[in-house]
């Protein structure tokens, strides 16, 4: 049976809801109104709301956000604080050592703390009171292509209303197509979209593999009298060392908030080997350490959220011009790693590409070379200079011992290039050794408390995150024999501990000691840690409907 669809047509489509996709978004109605341009646009979001899906940790670098509203203070842009100075510690099991010097990439004074949640829903509204044509709760399920099968042309939505089987139900809606002569791609960190036509277009042709690091992070409340920060010189801490050590890359944060509250998070780099290494894990240990316990004594966990987050650099971003479409953003691999900032860069790219979208359309030309000016621009911009000097920092990071440091040391002072330009960088789903390969597990128990220290299920309830039981999984994995046959025997399952949300749960046959993955769907933050790091490629990771997943309005 054929389902019949609406078709809706728009100058421009950008899919995502984040500041990048906001960016270019606010960009293009000040571009129309400033020339007389008449432009429709349309940005869809697969979150219940705008910002329900935005999470960093963030410290938000402000020249691209004063560039696009100088003014942003004045329209109430929602700022938790500024940034007075860094400190930088590494830590050993029972001590912090404040380093002699922060790397100038973590210099952040005059930056701004943010909720990118908040941050998202204020852009959000200015873009709507602009003109933009905003549809939360749409999620993008297919890119669209022309007779051509090169030039895209827009997307469909997903279909709602579907049962586990796939039927249609009695509430069953189907998607829409929504076409655009531009199609502007801002999904973060591993789109699913870029994803799916990125052999076809050989999207990544000549270029390193992306590579990423799984963050979980926290809101804290504080107990009165009892933030930190108050008589410090500095409100915004970095950490490296314990718990992962130097031989896998990673670290934490800890960022001072208004109203009593701090961001606390810890990130782990997808290269890790060891198939037993459990990222949330890694976060309960960093915050159980002596420094840090002391710092956040007292408080309740009010929000918790997951993200992967994009940090291979300028050798791994992707063609940013199609035939009828750009990709900006996290979705182009654009985050400046060492630094650890992206929103800043982020924005910047979506207002270049709003540009060269501008002036494509006033030619009537939106093939790739129509669009090519988004590349050119963004070569001749500052971003540029910062993906530049971050180029091989992940490829450093993933080295062992103290080549890592000897590299790292190198290009701090080269900005950039180091011992050698282009380092390799393997892919994170390859890495993993056999657990025949690793040395015994020391017994490490988390304590949770159930407030300030929580486990998987009460950070998936903190986040808010919601899915209908009853519909198709989003996670699919095509053949469970890979599960039981290969990948339990040779890595024990690393699902099963790598995922931040209890998504995937271990279960053995007492008869054949054969292993069985149960799909938990309806915990799933849509961090994609499991279809970025999954060893045999065999989860796949789609999006369920429109308006589900997390619901983060502080994070």
């Amino acid at each position: 049976m054929t389902t019949e669809r609406e078709s809706i047509e728009f100058d421009v489509l950008i899919v995502g809801g984040g500041p990048a996709g906001l960016a270019c978004a606010i960009r293009l109605m000040q571009l129309a109104q400033q020339t007389g341009q008449s432009m429709e646009v349309a940005l869809i979001e697969k979150g219940a709301d705008i910002g329900a899906h935005s999470i960093s940790g963030a410290i938000l670098k402000p020249n691209a956000l004063s560039e696009l509203l100088p003014d942003h203070k004045a329209k109430g842009c929602p700022i938790e604080v500024e940034v007075r100075g860094d400190a930088f510690y590494y830590l050993t099991a029972d001590k912090a050592h404040s380093m002699p010097m922060t790397p100038r990439f973590l210099h952040n004074a005059g930056c701004y703390v943010v909720s990118q949640s908040k941050l998202a829903r204020w852009m959000g509204q200015l873009a709507e009171g602009m003109g933009v044509n905003l549809f939360p709760g749409f999620a993008g399920q297919e890119v669209l292509f022309d007779a051509d099968g090169q030039t895209i042309i827009g997307i469909r939505t997903g279909d709602k209303g579907l049962g586990k089987a796939g039927e249609q139900k009695s509430n069953f809606e189907p998607g829409i197509d929504l076409m655009a002569k531009v199609t502007v791609f801002a999904e973060g960190a591993r789109g699913s979209l870029v994803k799916t036509m990125a052999e076809r277009l050989d999207l990544y042709n000549d270029r390193l593999p992306a590579v990423y690091e799984t963050g979980i992070k926290e809101v804290i409340q504080l107990p009165a009298g009892g933030n930190y920060f108050l008589s410090k010189t500095f409100n915004d801490m970095h950490f490296m060392g314990y718990p992962l050590g130097l031989g896998t890359p990673g670290g934490g944060f800890i960022y001072e908030m208004a109203d009593q509250r701090i961001a606390i998070g810890y990130l782990t780099a997808l290269c890790y080997e060891d198939p037993r290494i459990d990222p949330y894990e890694m976060f309960m240990r960093f915050k159980r350490h002596p420094f840090v316990a002391d710092i956040i004594k007292g408080g309740k966990v009010i929000e918790q959220g997951a993200r992967t987050v994009s940090t291979g650099g300028y050798y791994t971003m992707p063609k940013l011009a199609l035939d009828g479409a750009v990709i900006v953003g996290g979705d182009a691999q654009i985050h400046n790693t060492p630094a650890i900032k992206g929103i800043h860069v982020g924005m910047k790219s979506g207002m270049l590409a709003a540009e060269a979208i501008a002036a494509a359309l006033a030619k009537g030309d939106v093939s790739a070379a129509g669009l090519a000016a988004y590349t050119v621009a963004l070569e001749q911009s500052w971003v540029k200079n910062e993906l530049w000097e971050g180029r091989n920092t992940a490829a450093a990071l993933a080295k062992p011992g103290v080549s890592k440091l000897i590299h790292l040391g190198a290009q701090y002072v080269t900005k950039g290039r180091g011992i050698c330009e282009r380092m390799a960088l393997e892919a994170d789903a390859d890495t993993l050794k056999p657990l025949s390969a690793q040395a015994p597990a020391a017994e490490t128990k988390i304590q949770y408390d159930g407030e300030l220290y929580v486990d998987k299920l009460t950070g998936v309830y903190l986040s808010k995150t919601m899915h209908r039981e009853d519909q198709p999984s989003h996670l699919i994995i095509p053949d469970p024999k890979i599960c039981s046959e290969q990948c339990y025997p040779k890595f024990g399952s690393p699902c099963v501990r790598f995922c931040p949300g209890n998504v995937y749960e271990l279960e053995l046959d007492p008869a054949s000691g054969k292993a069985h993955i149960k799909l938990n769907p309806s915990n799933c933050f849509h961090c994609k840690t499991c279809d970025i790091k999954d060893p045999f490629g065999n989860i796949r990771w789609t999006c369920p409907e429109g308006g589900e997943g997390p619901g983060y309005t502080i994070v």
